[in-house]
């Protein structure tokens, strides 16, 4: 007897959320039947264009989906309309008309999401001393002359000498045919655009943008290319001022959650190289465009950019394979710091303005890591202090100013809300604040888009402007952290199912039990959230590889306590040290000394492209930074399971013990049951 055919499967990206829908449903419909948000105004009828989504090609293997966009239905007579009034981009289709006809990836672009991912990879406002590669010069060049036959161009570059004090400056070869043109339209009064990257090896002054007349507009970009999120900053190179910021989930989500599912698409996929290099570059280039626009000047006007981003987001964005990546000995294909002209890799900004990249600091420890090190100094600092950058891939550098070590430890999505029931990145609607009462396990929690806690007047009101739709990764960690504190759960991760004749929000789910967070609300736009016993599991695995990346680089300096803990990133930025702490992400330390630094990879950036002294200090930096791979080495699976449990098996806490009171040691059942066993043993 054959089997049933299954619905077809149907993949939101980048939200991740999927199911199964009959042939014939339309994609708009699937969509809300999931809870992804695609605007609709006119109902559904094909008109208002605001609906747009693009099936992806190709096979998915993480997600186990073979997509085409022939497994939409045919395009039909309503899109044909609106195509004749307004552009339909390639490759795009109206949700709200193609119809499921086989599995799909469907990506949702970003100029027609609503309840878009908060970015929260803000612009710090640190005040940082400009000393940029690119400068503008305004020089007044003298007119032809019978008796002086100088070439227009050698005129201009005396004047740069004469006038600012370049020794040996160049033109751009391509600025050549264009110099007698740009000289008489500003009547011999012209702005240069001039690069001097600093290294000797760089050769002169080299002019790269001539401007007729009086210009006093330089911009540089500053990009932090993140597996999840990219952030970009406009940034004055006269001012030093942060002009605009934009971010936007990185589109290669699609082909993987996680940094190895990218690199295993790449090398099942002849193509997969070229699509995602494509896919980031192509949305820089979006956020290039909303940069310039919403600070009223051209791209023109971008003279310089600095990149930073984990070796593989590193790799892509250059076009390179990242394949050697994927496995030891994690060889990367270019290490150094990198400069070259941005129209090498089609970046839509001025044709000569020049790409700095930071360095790489080892195979999994990239140019992120090294502008976060630059940024928060731990080799200018006497504490031995511990930055981690918290993300899919969490990259650690430990040490001060006489030594320093780093690694990297493959936190996975979790952190992210990814492989969480009710997971979901911070957007409007997210919980991201929970606590819990310790007699009657009753919560109450905070969503992003409000102040209020739900036992507050005004919640309501939040709740059904927002709805509460998920929960996000602060979230995660609070509600893990408050649920041990409770004892609802034991050292061990395992759900107190014995609980359930105390609290109504303990409830059997299947062989194990799970915490019912909050009760769902159709009608405000809310759903039931529960915290499963596989999502604790799931935050015990993700933070169990950090705590031993973090313990083996302690290890290798010979310390028992770090004197100060930097945490990074957006995720890193939003977390309560206190919960960190509770649920053993980091190590014990003085709460005082553990602090969120916000996005120190793009701050790092933004020093790099404001002051080119700062390159120089963190190549030598990186030289000299002792890398360790944490899966070479013999301990990290002792470390690693110690790091299971809340907050370690054998490690001791006694500033955080100092701060919360925690609970007695509670003994449960041996599987995740949450029956009654007998243990022996004690917290050494």
């Amino acid at each position: 007897m054959t089997e049933p055919q299954k619905d077809p499967l149907v993949l939101f990206m980048p939200s991740g959320r999927r199911g199964r829908f009959a042939k014939g449903t339309p994609v708009l419909d699937a969509a809300r039947q999931l809870g992804v948000y695609i605007e609709s105004v006119c109902g559904g009828r094909g008109i208002c264009g605001r609906c747009q989504i693009e099936a992806q090609e190709g096979h998915f293997a993480k997600h186990g989906i073979s997509s085409a966009a022939d497994h939409l239905s045919g395009v039909t007579e309503a899109e044909n309309r609106y195509s004749e009034k307004r552009v339909l981009a390639e490759g795009r289709r109206l949700s709200c008309q193609a119809l499921v006809e086989g599995d799909l990836v469907v990506d949702v672009p970003q100029d027609v999401q609503i309840n878009r991912q908060i970015v929260r990879k803000r612009a710090e406002t640190r005040v940082i001393e400009r000393d940029p590669a690119t400068q503008l010069c305004y020089v007044e060049v003298e007119e032809p002359d019978m008796e002086k036959p100088l070439g227009d161009a050698d005129r201009l570059l005396h004047a740069l000498v004469k006038e600012w004090g370049f020794e040996k400056p160049r033109i751009a070869a391509r600025l050549l045919p264009q110099i007698q043109k740009l000289l008489r339209a500003g009547e011999w009064k012209v702005t240069c655009a001039v690069y001097t990257d600093g290294r000797a090896e760089a050769g002169g002054p080299l002019v790269t943008a001539i401007f007729p007349g009086f210009h006093n507009v330089g911009c540089g970009l500053a990009v932090d290319i993140g597996s999840t999120t990219i952030a970009a900053h406009l940034t004055s190179l006269l001012s030093g001022r942060t002009m605009a910021s934009a971010g936007a989930p990185n589109p290669q989500i699609r082909f993987g959650e996680d940094l190895m599912s990218r690199v295993s698409y790449v090398m099942m996929n002849p193509e997969g190289r070229v699509q995602m290099t494509k896919a980031v570059r192509d949305a820089i280039g979006v956020l290039i465009a909303e940069l310039v626009q919403g600070a009223g000047i051209t791209t023109d006007d971008v003279l310089e950019a600095v990149f930073v981003g984990n070796p593989i987001m590193h790799h892509l964005f250059l076009g390179i394979d990242p394949t050697e990546l994927g496995g030891a000995p994690f060889a990367l294909a270019v290490s150094d710091a990198l400069s070259f002209e941005a129209r090498e890799i089609g970046l839509p900004i001025n044709d000569g303005a020049h790409v700095y990249m930071l360095p790489c600091i080892a195979g999994h420890v990239g140019a992120d890591a090294a502008a976060v090190t630059l940024a928060e100094g731990p080799h200018r600092a006497d504490e031995m202090t511990l930055v981690v950058d918290v993300g899919t891939n969490a990259e650690i550098v430990l040490g001060n100013k006489d030594r320093l070590v780093a690694a990297s430890s493959p936190t996975g999505p979790a952190f992210e809300g990814a492989e969480i029931s009710g997971g979901q990145r911070a957007a409007p609607g997210a919980i991201e604040r929970v606590r819990i009462d310790r007699e009657t396990l009753e919560p109450k929690i905070k969503v992003i888009g409000g102040d209020e806690w739900s036992n507050e007047e005004g919640f309501e009101k939040v709740a059904q402007d927002v709805g509460v739709t998920g929960i996000c990764g602060s979230g995660i960690i609070e509600v893990v952290g408050e649920m041990y504190l409770a004892g609802i759960i034991d050292e061990d991760g395992v759900i107190d199912g014995s609980l359930a004749a105390k609290s109504e929000r303990i409830q059997p789910t299947g062989r194990t039990f799970s915490y019912l967070l909050w009760r769902g609300d159709e009608a405000a736009k809310s759903q039931e959230i529960k915290i499963l016993q596989t999502d604790i599991r799931a935050i015990q695995l993700a933070k169990a590889a950090l705590y031993a990346g973090v313990r083996l680089l302690m290890d290798k300096l010979g310390l028992e306590q770090v004197e100060a803990i930097k945490l990074a990133g957006a995720f890193g930025s939003y977390i309560d040290p206190t919960y960190a702490m509770v649920i053993g992400l980091i190590p014990d330390c003085p709460i005082d000394k553990v602090k969120g630094v916000g996005n120190a990879a793009g701050t790092g950036a933004r020093m790099a492209l404001l002051n080119r002294s700062y390159r120089r200090e963190i190549e030598e930096v990186v030289r000299r930074i002792e890398k360790i791979e944490t899966a070479m080495e013999p301990r990290f699976q002792e470390h690693f399971v110690a790091a299971m449990a809340f907050p370690n098996k054998v490690e001791v806490f006694p500033n955080l013990a100092g701060t919360v009171t925690l609970p007695p040691r509670k003994v449960l059942g041996g599987g995740e049951d949450g029956r009654p066993r007998r243990r022996g043993g004690r917290r050494r």
